[in-house]
């Protein structure tokens, strides 16, 4: 398979049918897999697992997917070991099925958009995961952690997080992931109230991570997924007829507005684990020279997190502003609108996201 997958070929009515599927499954697929990992009703989650991979298996078939089919398949293969008996439910082996899921969903989503894939090493995880599929068990978790390094460039077993002894520290981090999934779904079921949200999340995602890791991944990872999943929920608290006008906004539409920040992130405060996400979406709205809400603070007084959020829901807004342009014409006017105000995004995250834009419109 070619590093850089192209659209050419590809029905894209088809392969947006499957996408929706796909993005349908997939929270599923991280919240059986979290509760596998502590240990939960094996027999039941097992088969709702295996099922869901074999049905995103059969949805790249119907939809011509090659790419689907190779991935799904293998992934398959090893959830129907794990299912007979033949090999133990890993942290490694739970790590790359979500990979897998994952990279599916990214690469699907490029392709959709004409976007490149090269940068998520397709062939690399294809290649591994053909290996595994036949691994003796003994090898198996050393091929696992072979296969996300290759593909990621990370040890998963750095920091003790993988190696971690069942008990506190392993069922804390599968009720992250767990946290994870349902924040997703929450962000997915925004996307459902417009079709002008459609695939926004990932998109916000993508940008989001990759902004990051340009500008030396200062912020984390976990914390800002998160983050991008809820920064904008707190509209799912308030009046349609607010959020979702068309045209100019009243007053009253705008201080109800102001208050969705502070919905989604005291949402997360009330969960263990996720403060550093929440104030990322408390502050994803304030301004380094004060002129933002809901504190008007400045400068250093926000987050990283919150900084980077701001200019990609800023891109993302200008992009739908613009979208009858097309898409060249529009990216281009809203990366222009973005880098125009100087005085509303912290420079120091301008530069990364305009690498991150530069590298996107030139694949």
């Amino acid at each position: 398979m070619q590093e850089n997958m192209t659209n050419v070929g590809l029905d894209l009515e088809m392969l947006q049918e499957f996408a929706d599927a796909l993005y349908d499954r997939s929270p599923a697929i991280e919240r059986d897999v979290a509760r596998l990992r502590q240990g939960g009703n094996e027999r039941e989650l097992t088969a709702d697992l295996f099922r869901a991979i074999h049905n995103i298996k059969g949805d790249a078939a119907l939809c011509k997917f090659d790419l689907g089919v190779a991935i799904a398949h293998p992934v398959e293969s090893l959830m129907s070991r794990f299912r007979d008996g033949e090999i133990p439910f890993t942290d490694l082996l739970a790590e790359t099925i979500l990979l897998s899921i994952d990279r599916l969903e990214l690469a699907t989503d490029a392709l959709l958009h004409g976007r490149s894939t090269g940068n998520l090493h397709l062939p690399t995880l294809l290649e591994y995961l053909g290996g595994l599929a036949n691994a003796p068990v003994d090898q198996l978790d050393s091929r696992c952690a072979e296969l996300v390094q290759a593909v990621t460039g990370f040890n998963p077993s750095a920091g003790g997080l993988l190696a971690a002894p069942a008990g506190r520290a392993a069922s804390g981090q599968a009720r992250l992931n767990e946290d994870l999934a349902f924040f997703r779904s929450l962000a997915l079921q925004l996307e459902s109230r417009s079709p002008l949200f459609k695939g926004r999340t990932m998109r916000v995602l993508r940008l989001a991570l990759e902004t990051n890791k340009v500008g030396g991944s200062v912020v984390d990872v976990l914390q800002l997924e998160a983050a991008v999943y809820l920064h904008d929920v707190g509209m799912m608290f308030l009046p349609e007829a607010a959020w979702l006008k068309v045209g100019r906004l009243t007053e009253d539409d705008k201080k109800l507005l102001d208050s969705h920040p502070g919905l989604a992130a005291g949402l997360l405060q009330r969960m263990p684990g996720w403060m550093a996400a929440a104030e990322m979406v408390a502050q994803h709205h304030e301004m380094p020279d004060g002129r933002g809400y809901p504190q008007q603070l400045r400068g250093d007084a926000i987050c990283p997190g919150a900084k980077i959020l701001a200019i990609i829901d800023a891109f993302e807004a200008v992009m739908l502003k613009h979208s009858d342009r097309g898409k060249t014409r529009s990216v281009l006017r809203a990366i222009a609108e973005i880098n125009a105000c100087d005085k509303q995004f912290a420079p120091e995250w301008i530069a990364p996201f305009n690498s991150v834009i530069r590298k996107t419109i030139e694949a």
